[in-house]
């Protein structure tokens, strides 16, 4: 045998002597699962989307679907539409597995079969079109299949299982009132929080997890600027507030542009500017609404209080009285998404097993995206919690968008679409390993 034959031989051996990766013995079982109901389950939520705090079709499925599960004991209104079901097996930890199930106001374009036609009237008295355009329909099929696998698999796992179903994420107040409900008075009081999302621009049988960071904190921001109407042709008889309010989008940049340490992210987005209703009528008032991101708490608290610092300081500049300064609130917000690092460590290995050494993609932040899942893992609680992605998009749909075909679709965009199948088994077979390790016979107890 020649010097290339031997080596050839050498690498055959070689790769002949390597083990093939093994899937969980679980994993057929929620393929199978997939074909005979999950699939139809998902079709089911695609074509009934809800918005949020609207969802009452989503959860009174959600609690049929869970009361079908042996040895759940379901609970639903909640913090509003919330559903918790909770699932026990003798003393063990507590594990709380979070799903996310509002829509979107956004009209479906994706062309699918089962592309939504709803249309809902949202808590503003508006009626909207509705959509999962961020795949929280995924999220909940999941966890029904995660659901159902575990309790098949008792005499692998001892403890308590909370199956928490989420209202309003998308308006990132959900999590908060099912915490100000009793989240964690009413219910066993988790030792760890487990979640994920589907992610249209992560290749199927792909997934990732940051050991540390995993979204930035999001809070909305509104501003009420009062002026003095007047006649357009007037302008000195009255104040301005569109004028003041112009001066204040330009402002508020300089909190970002200028007093921001250059490599510490942040955002503040003017989204919605509205004031006036006639070109010659100076109105008497202009209202902002903002988006502001941030990686840290201290980036975060620096960027709200910089705001209420520079509108006070428009209308200072524009000789407004102290009864008639802009007026800023916070109706909404949410905090930084951490990963507990050494849970992250052990369940991306977890995973890793679970799906494949290749399918784990190191976490590297690309947006600002974020999630009230924090509520779910307040400072001091001593709750540790663990979100991961799970990719929604076949490879094929990257390398046609690269060779100059349709890009694939955003999340929120009318044009979303993830494809079902491949992402509920993977992020159904991932939650359950990782739940699995966290709970095998003999881990230590809930201190409660």
């Amino acid at each position: 045998m020649n010097h290339r034959l031997r080596c050839a031989a050498a690498v055959l051996a070689m790769l002949a002597a390597t083990p093939a990766f093994a899937e969980p013995d679980y994993a057929p079982a929620v393929r199978a699962d997939y074909q005979a109901s999950l699939g139809g389950l998902f079709d089911w939520f695609h074509r009934n989307p809800e918005l949020s705090f609207k969802e009452m079709l989503t959860a009174a499925r959600m609690a049929k679907e869970l009361r079908g599960v042996p040895g759940m004991a379901v609970t639903e209104k909640v913090g509003g539409t919330g559903v918790v079901g909770v699932m026990r097996n003798g003393a063990g930890p507590v594990v709380l597995v979070r799903a996310d199930m509002d829509g979107l106001p956004v009209h479906e374009d994706s062309g699918l079969p089962n592309a939504s036609k709803v249309r809902q009237v949202d808590i503003d008295g508006v009626e909207k079109p509705v959509m999962h355009a961020c795949g929280h329909d995924t999220h909940i099929t999941s966890m029904i299949g995660t659901a159902r696998r575990l309790a098949a698999m008792r005499d692998r796992w001892k403890g308590t299982i909370l199956f928490v179903v989420q209202p309003a994420e998308e308006r990132i107040g959900g999590a908060r009132k099912m915490m100000e409900d009793g989240l964690y008075t009413r219910f066993p009081k988790p030792q760890y929080a487990l979640a994920f999302h589907v992610d249209s621009e992560m290749p199927t049988g792909m997934f990732s997890a940051a050991e540390g960071l995993q979204y930035s904190s999001a809070d909305t921001v509104n501003i009420t600027v009062p002026g003095v109407g007047a006649h357009g042709a007037s302008p000195h008889t009255g104040k301005d507030p569109i004028y003041m309010a112009s001066q204040l989008v330009i402002a508020l940049q300089g909190l970002v542009s200028r007093e921001r340490m250059p490599l510490a992210p942040a955002v503040i987005t003017v989204g919605s500017f509205h004031a006036g209703l006639k070109a010659n009528i100076i109105s008497n008032e202009a209202k902002l609404e903002l988006t502001v991101r941030a990686n840290t708490e201290e980036e975060r608290k620096r960027l709200i209080d910089g705001i209420r610092r520079v509108a006070h300081g428009v209308g200072e500049m524009n000789g407004m009285p102290a009864d008639k300064m802009p007026v800023v609130t916070v109706p909404e917000g949410t905090g930084v998404t951490n990963n507990d690092p050494e849970l992250a460590r052990r369940l991306n290995a977890t995973i890793s097993a679970a799906l494949g050494k290749a399918a784990f993609k190191p976490f590297v932040q690309t947006d600002m995206g974020a999630e009230d899942f924090p509520y779910f893992i307040p400072p001091g609680s001593g709750v540790r919690g663990y979100y991961f992605g799970i990719g929604g998009t076949p490879q094929a749909a990257f390398d046609a968008a690269k060779a100059g075909g349709p890009p694939v679709p955003s999340h929120h965009s009318n044009l979303f679409k993830i494809t079902p199948e491949p992402a509920i088994t993977n992020a159904t077979i991932a939650m359950t390993a990782a739940v699995l390790d966290l709970m095998k016979p003999g881990a230590a107890a809930a201190d409660d």
